[in-house]
């Protein structure tokens, strides 16, 4: 057997040698190099890029363990990567690798052992860790890491670059280091009041953007929901936030591409289960709980929680990133929301805020808050009830279900009349409970067409129940009066309320296609629909001498009960809607 075996072994080895030729010095060395993976006839992506290079330290000293993390926004993926170090400016790999997971292995680039940190697998990534090691003694150098990104053979990413890491000359062991859980104790915190009071609505639209909730509301204040972002660095790629509000569990930011919950990049300060202030990066997915992510590069957090009041400051250079959105440089929906939290994991948010626009972190501006205050809800939803449900109740009533409730009389009176005499005195004080709640907030006159269209429908409303009392007995000659007068009296009121609530909720409603609105249009075709139906049926059966009063009452009433159906489907969609505004 060895006789046969022998004279092949030369063979053997000229066989073997090409491919070893190839793994260690062939495309290996080329790719780290140019970071090109190789797939002939592709080039890489030119669109903005998804993933992100991030270390656990801004500096490193020799002997140090810099903790280094490939990572890919959530839900995307990637299947092969390459990771290099070198230093600024410069080409040829530096430092190595260790703790490699299984999905990766260590490559010798340009005959440096452990240089470089690649795939083994084409298996699916969201993200790699790894360790990197200077080499010793070092070149006293600042340190950049670049890496490649792969989803398959036509589509990947080259030269995606970390943050510069500086080199320390000092002792070994002094580097500044990242928190990298998501369970970040209080870091470099001074004293709370010390926190507290640092941070301010100075420099505004100067050199950071604000947000807060009341607007312009002073961030010493217990009730001020404070955040801010300034640019801190030249490159415009490291952001320092501020942010600040009463909470018995968290506060929290996020960026976004609409105005709705989910697809949000968010950061978190909440109070842990060690009762001290945590600082946490996250993803909302939608109206569950959100995806915790890796710190990332965040330096200089300072925590505090003082009479109940959360404050946290920060600077991140993790790049923003959403779906449809990802860059310092680009315009997103701010949103600030707080509410409990147990043991340290958030629980369902209790009040949201959101900015009325996009907007830069770039460009210094002050944030208007685009959510609706329960004063200005409370009011569209008394108009709402007022002269969409209780009007019309009233209104139906006198004009068309008079024969209905013929005989009855509590009170001395006709049930009818009873009725509607109660009905529109409910809607008149709703109307005037409206008005007052309204300008007792505002305190002051705005311009535009609905305060206008509001203050006529309250002086017509307050001068109907007036008229009325003012009435002349029904044998008088000149009653036919009063009644036309009545009657035009409340159709100009219904006709302005009409117009009032639409343009009020052309203001509640921040959504792109207006759905409240278009709601109400249904609600208002609904009722002239039935009207329409109530007049044809009321002048049709004058016209028959051999019509029942029975049969009136029986169709009257079932078209006006099919109505208020419809009107209560109609009234709890539109007044869910100004709710959730």
């Amino acid at each position: 057997m060895d006789r046969v075996v022998l004279p092949l072994l030369p063979l053997l080895l000229l066989c073997v040698a090409p491919l070893v030729r190839c793994y260690s010095s062939g495309l290996v060395m080329d790719s780290c190099l140019t970071l090109l993976p190789g797939h002939s006839g592709q080039s890489p992506q030119t669109k903005p890029l998804p993933f992100t290079v991030t270390m656990n330290s801004t500096s490193y000293r020799l002997g140090d363990k810099v903790e280094v993390t490939l990572q890919a926004p959530p839900n995307s993926i990637f299947t092969g990567f390459l990771l290099v170090a070198r230093e600024v400016g410069g080409s040829s790999p530096v430092g190595s690798f260790s703790l490699i997971p299984a999905t990766a292995q260590t490559l010798p680039c340009i005959k440096k052992p452990n240089s470089a940190v690649a795939h083994n697998l084409a298996t699916p990534k969201n993200s790699i860790q790894v360790t990197w090691t200077p080499d010793t003694p070092g070149n006293a150098k600042n340190v950049q890491f670049h890496a490649s990104f792969v989803l398959n053979f036509k589509t990947f990413w080259v030269g995606i670059t970390s943050p510069v890491m500086t080199f320390d000359n000092g002792v070994a062991g002094g580097s500044t280091t990242l928190p990298t859980t998501t369970t970040t104790s209080q870091q470099f915190a001074p004293p709370s009041s010390d926190l507290q009071k640092s941070i301010s609505s100075a420099n505004c639209s100067v050199t950071k953007v604000c947000f807060s909730q009341p607007s312009n509301c002073d961030p010493a204040s217990a009730d001020c929901y404070f955040m801010s972002a300034m640019v801190a660095s030249p490159t415009g790629q490291a952001i320092h936030y501020e942010m600040k509000g009463a909470s018995n569990g968290y506060i929290a930011f996020g960026f976004s591409d609409d105005q709705k919950m989910g697809n949000d990049d968010i950061y978190i300060c909440g109070i842990g289960s060690n009762g001290m202030v945590e600082v946490q990066h996250a993803y909302s997915t939608g109206r569950r709980y959100p995806d915790i992510l890796p710190l990332g590069n965040i330096t200089n957090i300072t925590t505090s929680v003082q009479n109940g009041v959360i404050s946290c400051t920060f600077t991140s250079m993790n790049i923003i990133s959403l779906q449809r959105t990802t860059g310092f440089n680009k315009a997103y929906y701010l949103m600030f929301v707080h509410g409990p939290s147990s043991n340290g994991k958030i629980q369902f948010h209790r009040e949201t805020f959101i900015s009325t626009k996009k907007i830069n972190i770039s460009n210094p501006e002050v944030v208007e808050d685009a959510s609706v205050p329960i004063v200005f809800k409370a009011h569209g939803a008394l108009m709402l009830i007022s002269w969409m449900t209780l009007g019309s109740l009233g209104m139906m009533v006198a004009r068309y279900l008079k024969k209905t409730t013929k005989g009855k009389k509590p009170l001395g009176k006709d049930v009818w009349f009873v009725v509607h005499v109660g009905v529109m005195s409910l809607t008149v004080v709703a109307t005037i409970i409206a008005f007052i709640i309204i300008f007792s907030y505002e305190q002051q006159w705005s311009g535009g067409v609905h305060p206008v269209l509001g203050c006529l429908v309250m002086i017509l409303s307050f001068l109907q129940p007036i008229m009325a009392l003012l009435r002349c007995a029904p044998e008088h000659p000149r009653r036919c009066l009063f009644n036309w007068s009545h009657a035009l009296n409340a159709l100009v009121i219904k006709v302005l309320a009409v117009a009032a609530i639409f343009t009020g909720l052309q203001y509640l409603d921040n959504t792109t296609d207006q759905w409240l609105v278009k709601v109400m249009g249904g609600m208002v075709g609904w009722e002239a629909l039935f009207f329409i139906l109530l007049d044809v049926q009321s002048r049709c059966m004058v016209n028959r001498t051999d019509t029942l009063d029975v049969t009136v009452m029986t169709n009257e009433s079932l078209l006006v009960s099919l109505f208020f159906l419809g009107n209560f489907a109609f009234l709890v969609a539109l007044l869910v809607g100004i709710g959730s505004s």
